[in-house]
C-alpha cells in the first residue's frame, strides 16, 4: 500500500455536498483507505473571478493502486458528479480531485505530474495538507511543508469546519 493525498475542490452545485460525496466515494472504493481528512477551506478561485468561491480540502489515504490508476479513479469520480472538463483553465466545476502527492514519488507524464503542479503556492491545497501531514512531511523536489508553508500567504483562506 502507498499513501496518497488528494486535493478536493469545488464551486459548482452545493460544494460542501459534493466533497462530502466525493469523500465518501472514494472511502468506499475497493483499492483505498481514508487515512484523514482536513477541515473545509474557502477561498476565492484562481482565474476568473466572475465564478463562486470554492470549497477545498485535502484527503489522505493508502491505496493499492499505482499513481496513474488513481488518478483515472478520481477522474471517473469526478465525472459522475458531473464534472464537465472545458478547455479553459481554472473555470467553475462541481468537482475537482488532484493526486497532490503520491508516496516519494515525483512523476513527470503527459497526463500526470506529481507532486501537482503549483502545490507549493496553493495556500488552499497548503494549509488543508498541514492539517492531516506529519509535520516533517517532505514533498518530494518541493522540500519540507512547514517551508513551504512559511513562504506562502493564506491569501484570505477562511477554514469553514
Amino acid at each position: 500500500m502507498e499513501e496518497a493525498y488528494i486535493g478536493l475542490g469545488s464551486n459548482l452545485q452545493q460544494p460542501e455536498q459534493q466533497i462530502k460525496q466525493a469523500r465518501g466515494v472514494i472511502a468506499e472504493h475497493e483499492a483505498m483507505v481514508e487515512i484523514a481528512f482536513s477541515s473545509l477551506y474557502a477561498s476565492s478561485p484562481m482565474g476568473p473571478q466572475d465564478q463562486p468561491d470554492y470549497v477545498n480540502a485535502v484527503m489522505k489515504i493508502e491505496t493499492s493502486l499505482v499513481a496513474i490508476d488513481l488518478l483515472r479513479v478520481l477522474q471517473m469520480i469526478e465525472n459522475q458528479q458531473g464534472r464537465v472538463r472545458k478547455k479553459e483553465q481554472w473555470g467553475a466545476r462541481t468537482l475537482d480531485l488532484d493526486l497532490l502527492i503520491f508516496a516519494d514519488q515525483q512523476i513527470q507524464q503527459a497526463d500526470l505530474v506529481v507532486p501537482h503542479m503549483g502545490l507549493a503556492e496553493r495556500a488552499f491545497v497548503l494549509y488543508p495538507l498541514q492539517e492531516i501531514a506529519p509535520a516533517d512531511l517532505h514533498i518530494p523536489g518541493l522540500g519540507l511543508l512547514k517551508q513551504l508553508i512559511s513562504h506562502c500567504a493564506c491569501n484570505g483562506l477562511e477554514k469553514l469546519a
